[in-house]
């Protein structure tokens, strides 16, 4: 995923829209996405989300209010941003960007879906490591 395909589709615009809480982005093919601030944060690509493979994966909740309290960007491949609950270890590829916003309809389902089948709710707090408060509000 660290790489460009030749063919992809390259950002041509990024606005980060604090008060909706959402990224929009438009893409040298014409595609623009809005993309909710929650579904980026519960599909993040960091290992601490996805796990280290298959069936690792940690289901996120309580994320319905998270911003974006910085971005910056990797190379001229990815953004990193950092989300007001501390969580700032995924990078955001092109691809994986261009993939959540084309998919965002079938992920929410998915997410929806994964959270019956762990009979949680999406709004219930997430359990967190002692000392893991970054100083961000939230």
């Amino acid at each position: 995923m660290a790489g460009l395909k030749a063919d992809s589709p390259l950002p041509e615009s990024m606005t980060v829209h604090g008060q909706s809480r959402v990224l929009e982005i438009g893409f040298s093919d014409g595609a623009q996405f809005r993309i909710p601030f929650e579904l980026m944060r519960v599909y993040s690509p960091s290992a601490e989300v996805q796990g280290h493979g298959p069936g690792q994966e940690v289901l996120q909740t309580g994320k319905r209010d998270v911003t974006v309290v910085d971005i910056e960007q990797v190379g001229h491949y990815a953004v990193k941003p950092t989300f007001s609950d501390c969580h700032d270890s995924g990078l955001f590829t092109w691809e994986y960007l261009y993939f959540l916003g084309a998919e965002q309809e079938a992920l929410w389902r998915q997410y929806e879906e994964r959270l019956q089948a762990a009979g949680v709710q999406r709004d219930a707090p997430m359990l967190s490591a002692a000392g893991s408060h970054c100083g961000h509000s939230h």
